[in-house]
């Protein structure tokens, strides 16, 4: 059960932010994003808010 959990709540780190801000600039979606950071969409949707990065809403 431990397992599950091992990333939860670390700090982002430099490289982190700016992978998020390269694939925001490019249009993808919060789904992606988080997944391909290995982070949660909250987690995700929340450094973009204090970031002030803007991520594409996918329907």
């Amino acid at each position: 059960m431990s397992e599950r959990f091992e990333r939860h709540r670390q700090p982002w780190r430099s490289d982190e932010v700016a992978k998020l801000k390269t694939l925001a600039s490019k249009g993808k979606g919060l789904k992606e994003i988080a997944k391909a950071l290995s982070r949660t969409e909250e987690s995700t949707k929340e450094r973009a808010k204090i970031d002030g990065i803007a991520i594409a809403k996918k329907r």
